[in-house]
């Protein structure tokens, strides 16, 4: 296990911050040179505390209006049922977001599809075919409030 100290702390929120930024924009911030900071990132990387870099997308820009979060509740809780589940959910484009949880439902999907339509769409044609499916909640973003936060560690 990789053990991280204040130096991999300020990358690792640098990183979150804006990951697109250069290894020597990184170094400048923390008052380095180049070479230190990107054995840390490469360390990090390895390690798996840095699973990976992505671009972050204004979903209203490219059509998808319309974010759902879907509490959906199995009728039966055995392995090969919610192992079905989780293999077919994959597959669903408009589902970003999948989580097995606890309490009253047992997945919280996030959903982004362009409107009503596409996502009754998603319900009907999608989601209802995936077998032991008992009930489905869905509640509607009005608007975000916060939208990307960085783990602080």
């Amino acid at each position: 296990m990789y053990k991280i100290d204040a130096i991999d702390k300020q990358i690792l929120e640098i990183l979150q911050l804006n990951s697109n930024q250069s290894i020597k924009q990184i170094a400048a911030q923390l008052n380095l040179t180049n070479t230190p900071v990107h054995e840390r990132i490469k360390k990090l990387e390895k390690s798996g505390i840095i699973e990976g870099y992505s671009a972050n997308i204004n979903a209203k820009q490219i059509g998808k209006d319309l974010m759902v979060y879907t509490n959906v509740s199995l009728k039966e809780h055995t392995k090969d049922y919610l192992l079905n589940f989780e293999s077919k959910i994959q597959s669903i484009k408009s589902v970003i977001e999948c989580h097995h949880v606890s309490g009253e439902h047992d997945y919280l999907l996030k959903v982004l599809v362009k409107n009503m339509d596409d996502y009754r769409d998603f319900l009907t044609n999608k989601l209802a075919k995936i077998a032991n499916i008992g009930n489905v909640h869905s509640s509607f973003v009005v608007g975000e409030v916060k939208k990307k936060g960085v783990v602080y560690i």
